[in-house]
């Protein structure tokens, strides 16, 4: 999303990226985002809790509005919970929803970014 979002702002169209993946997120490098400390798949809040997820968006429109500075990640505070135990058992999906015996499936992330083509890297560093 962040290249994606690097084209539109180039284009003139002001972006946010609302991210639950803090470390892709920074990897990927967007003009703004706003991290919610959400399961990945529930990034817009819990279903049928039109308060939280209202709350979420508010949240998120006013990082939009502060952030001044390109490839700021704004963390809204948003949770999942206070107990964070949901995240011994947070998975990625990967496993179609099952979720291991050794709780969350998603692979460590590198802060540096990885790219499959160096026109990857190239269009992520704005060249």
């Amino acid at each position: 999303m962040g290249l994606v979002a690097r084209a539109l702002e180039a284009a003139g169209v002001p972006t946010l990226c609302l991210t639950a993946a803090y470390s892709i997120t920074a990897a990927a490098n967007p003009p703004r985002a706003a991290f919610v400390d959400l399961p990945l798949g529930y990034t817009a809040g819990r279903p049928h809790e039109p308060d939280f997820q209202r709350d979420l968006l508010r949240r998120a429109f006013t990082a939009f509005e502060a952030i001044d500075v390109p490839g700021t990640i704004v963390d809204t505070g948003v949770r999942w919970s206070d107990d964070e135990s949901w995240k011994d058992s947070a998975s990625s999906g990967l496993n179609n929803g099952v979720v291991s015996a050794e709780g969350d499936t998603r692979s460590e992330r590198s802060p540096e970014p990885q790219y499959q083509y160096d026109d990857d890297r190239l269009a992520a560093e704005g060249a």
